[in-house]
């Protein structure tokens, strides 16, 4: 009595009749061996166990990519860089721009791994750093001289009459995904009838808490509007991310 195939058996016997697929196309004894695969493939049926579900991922972020996900290291990011405060699933989700179901996936993993501490109010899901885990101190190091400028421009720059602060070049170009080296400093355009010594001072700051030079650019907001400026256009045309308190209390 031939013994009786189980269901793991089967369905690595549907990948491997693939992998044969591709891995032998055109090999055989006969010159028609090749057209006869092909002919099979038609045919060819592979077992499908489980449930699949549709799950949004982003990729490693080009910053770091030793996270496992740009989500991932955002939160982190952000929790660790505010260790005096905790935050709904849903304002976070709000601030970093981040699905709710996604969010909540890597909140779980976060704290099981004892990075992130939990709480429950009401119908609330509260989450903090957890700075007793002997990771975070080095951690949140790595975190704020990657992710750490969102933060630290955005709370140094938070100057009257700046109506706009943005970080632009490569660290907003790798922020945003775009595979390079990783970058060296930080350009930051401000926007606002503002006094020159206040921003240098502000840059001052921020390069003392990143441990990167920081290089500051001050525009008018007449001169942010006339796109004859060559500067304008080129930060208008390429990514940048905003810092300015109103731009992220709108996300």
């Amino acid at each position: 009595m031939p013994a009786q195939q189980s269901p793991a058996a089967g369905a690595a016997g549907g990948f491997n009749a693939v992998q044969k697929l591709f891995t032998n196309r055109g090999q055989g004894s006969g010159p028609d061996s090749g057209r006869r695969l092909v002919r099979r493939a038609r045919g060819l049926r592979l077992p499908i166990t489980g449930r699949y579900i549709p799950v949004m991922r982003s990729e490693a972020p080009a910053l770091m990519p030793i996270f496992r996900s740009q989500h991932q290291a955002a939160l982190l990011a952000w929790l660790l860089l505010h260790p005096g405060h905790e935050y709904t699933l849903t304002e976070l989700a709000k601030k970093l721009d981040v699905p709710l179901t996604t969010l909540q996936r890597e909140a779980q993993r976060l704290v099981v791994a004892g990075l992130l501490q939990d709480r429950t109010l009401g119908r609330s899901r509260l989450l903090r750093a957890n700075p007793s885990n002997r990771a975070a101190a080095p951690l949140t190091q790595l975190l704020e001289v990657t992710f750490g400028p969102e933060t630290v421009i955005g709370e140094e720059f938070n100057l009257t009459n700046a109506e706009h602060v943005l970080i632009f070049g490569s660290w907003a170009d790798r922020y945003r995904g775009t595979p390079g080296p990783p970058p060296n400093d930080v350009d930051v355009l401000v926007v606002g009838d503002l006094d020159r010594a206040d921003v240098y001072d502000a840059a001052d700051r921020a390069q003392a808490r990143l441990g990167m030079q920081v290089n500051p650019v001050i525009r008018t907001p007449e001169q942010w509007a006339n796109d004859a400026d060559s500067l304008v256009l080129q930060i208008k045309a390429s990514p940048t991310v905003d810092v300015t308190p109103a731009g992220k209390a709108a996300t």
